[in-house]
């Protein structure tokens, strides 16, 4: 398929037939980046290697994956080390690719005591359509089954219970997983409770047997650079294997006018190649902005210091711009009474952070974000999402980082900086800055009602004198 720069035709040459296509195109991409996102980070973080059965691929270069089994962070992410944006430093994963084209997984949950954890299931369209952990099936040991959308088969007597029988709207399933890390001393216990979770065919878990992992061909490099082609090549792609809700069925089908589209044809013509790859253009612009310019002000709060979040549920229903947002900025994301995730771009007066200025955000006595299971201050390069390499390898503050120092009145005071402040107290509650631009995010784990509901107001960060 071969597009072609919409910029060779001038604005005199335009046609209403032309603004048609522009606006189809724009709509396609904004109802197709989940896919291409899935597509990319299916690719990029499937297992290359199984227990027992070596690579999948016969080369480095290979796009042939497992799936169907999972695999686990063993260590605490730190600066490079993830591939996702926006990495959690709290919480180890757990990570697992579903292909249910074959029938349903079950998922043996191992007892995890008192310690917090959530596996969040999305379907391919990104729905975060179920979360499995200690808000909904509790700590306890135990077992959750899978399946796609056409399985009618007999359910098992332990899941027809609320929150066993779990069904997605696709044959894929992306899980990631969670489990509180009470700092690094902390990981070999969690490393344990990871290797408990295990993944069986329905008829492999009736009969206590194994199951294998599968092969699957991702066909596509996870790391290539975006191109108009690669990107319908990958929707087209996914597309075949999850076909969108039948009530999205209609609007999909107009895509096939641009080449998108499970059976769509391969050469399409030059002014519907022109319209989308001037809509590429225009979608990455509009996905990669601040909520606040897509979405106008709505769940954003003020202007100045922390928004409020955008409140997800279980799934994006008819939203698909905000669909395709949350796939863009912060795949993966949990439903809002899972997980809430306000974040901070600028100071109390509205001006960008960096690290060219010094900050402070004090919590007053009694106004620590108010959560069930805990909370953290993560640190992120505006340029990239990701986390900022430091001397002390902070990258985050929260209810469990060891050695804060807290206010003689009994609150709380953080400093953010480029660099190690001199104060002792202020050292102690560091969270070490890049030198350009950054910005802040608070994850808020089971939060209670006064953090979404706008009662409860974070401190925002007080730039201190230079």
């Amino acid at each position: 398929m071969t597009m072609n720069d919409p910029a060779t035709a001038s604005a005199a040459e335009t046609t209403p037939r032309d603004d048609y296509l522009q606006a189809l195109a724009l709509q396609a991409c904004i109802a197709c980046w989940p896919l291409y996102e899935m597509q990319r980070m299916r690719a990029a973080t499937s297992a290359r290697k199984a227990p027992g059965l070596g690579y999948a691929g016969t080369s480095p270069e290979s796009t042939e994956r497992w799936c169907n089994l999972f695999t686990c962070e063993r260590e605490l992410l730190t600066a490079g080390k993830s591939r996702v944006v926006m990495p959690n430093n709290d919480t180890l994963y757990v990570n697992a690719w579903l292909d249910l084209s074959a029938g349903p997984l079950v998922i043996t949950l191992p007892d995890t005591g008192s310690r917090y954890y959530v596996l969040g299931l999305l379907d391919y369209y990104t729905n975060p359509f179920a979360h499995v952990g200690t808000r909904t099936t509790g700590n306890g040991a135990g077992s959750v089954l899978v399946c796609g959308p056409d399985w009618d088969g007999e359910l098992p007597a332990e899941h027809r219970a609320a929150g066993r029988h779990l069904r997605s709207d696709t044959h894929w399933v992306w899980i990631i997983g969670r489990v509180l890390v009470d700092g690094p001393a902390d990981v070999p216990a969690v490393n344990e409770l990871q290797d408990r979770f295990r993944m069986q065919t329905l008829d492999d878990w009736r009969a206590g047997r194994n199951s294998p992992a599968r092969r699957f061909d991702s066909r596509f490099a996870p790391r290539a650079p975006f191109s108009v082609e690669r990107f319908v090549a990958m929707v087209n792609d996914a597309l075949r294997a999850c076909p969108p809700p039948a009530r999205h069925a209609g609007l999909f089908a107009q895509f096939r006018a641009l080449g998108i589209g499970a059976d769509a044809d391969a050469v399409v013509s030059p002014h519907a190649s022109a319209a989308l790859a001037h809509a590429c253009t225009r979608a990455q612009q509009l996905l990669d902005s601040p909520e606040q310019q897509v979405f106008g002000m709505a769940g954003t709060g003020t202007s100045e210091g922390w928004r409020h979040p955008i409140r997800l549920g279980q799934s994006f229903g008819d939203d698909l711009l905000l669909r395709a947002f949350i796939s863009r900025q912060s795949i993966g994301a949990l439903e809002t009474r899972e997980a809430a995730y306000p974040r901070c771009e600028t100071d109390a007066a509205g001006e960008l952070l960096s690290g060219a200025h010094r900050y402070t955000i004090r919590f007053a006595p009694g106004q620590l974000p108010p959560v069930d299971a805990f909370w953290s201050i993560t640190l992120y390069r505006a340029s990239d999402y990701f986390l900022v390499p430091n001397p002390i390898e902070r990258y985050s503050v929260g209810d469990r980082t060891a050695g804060l120092v807290f206010d003689a009145d009994g609150g709380l005071s953080i400093t953010i900086a480029h660099h190690a402040p001199l104060d002792a107290a202020q050292r102690a509650n560091w969270l070490p800055a890049p030198e350009d631009r950054f910005f802040l995010c608070l994850r808020a784990y089971l939060p209670r009602p006064e953090m979404l509901d706008g009662r409860y107001r974070l401190p925002d960060p007080q730039r201190r004198p230079d």
